[in-house]
């Protein structure tokens, strides 16, 4: 039987850090997706991992899939969202880009954003959007 101890509390010390890492078969299409379209930084290389930061402590990690912790998989579960000052402008961006999948632009008032979502190279969607005036 396991019992908790009283004494041992949550750290105090925060986060520091959050990476969200997705898998690829073919990282340098990845890295050239994340840095050419999104003009993300590289942040931390580790060689087969790549950590891009998107601002803050927000951060992405691509993973070549033959060295991670999780493989590939065809089927995608994760989205990752932007929030930008100007979505429109980044939809003229991606659409000159020529990105997989891009969506018209749509509106939710139920949520309170414009956006649109498009594909990185392996699949991986990405919403951008822009929080609505009151929002």
């Amino acid at each position: 039987m396991v019992t908790a101890a009283t004494d041992v509390r949550r750290p105090d010390g925060g986060i520091v850090l959050a990476i969200t890492f997705q898998y690829y078969r073919d990282l340098a299409a990845a890295m050239r997706f994340y840095e050419d379209i999104l003009g993300l930084t590289l942040a931390i290389d580790q060689g087969w991992s790549k950590i891009y930061r998107i601002d803050g402590q927000a951060h992405v990690g691509l993973v070549d899939e033959t060295r991670g912790m999780k493989k590939w998989r065809a089927e995608k579960t994760v989205q990752l969202c932007l929030r930008v000052p100007d979505v429109d402008a980044w939809y003229a961006w991606a659409k000159a880009s020529a990105v997989a999948n891009l969506s018209e632009m749509f509106d939710s008032a139920e949520l309170g954003i414009r956006a649109f979502v498009m594909d990185d190279p392996e699949g991986y969607q990405i919403e951008v959007q822009t929080a609505k005036p009151g929002h």
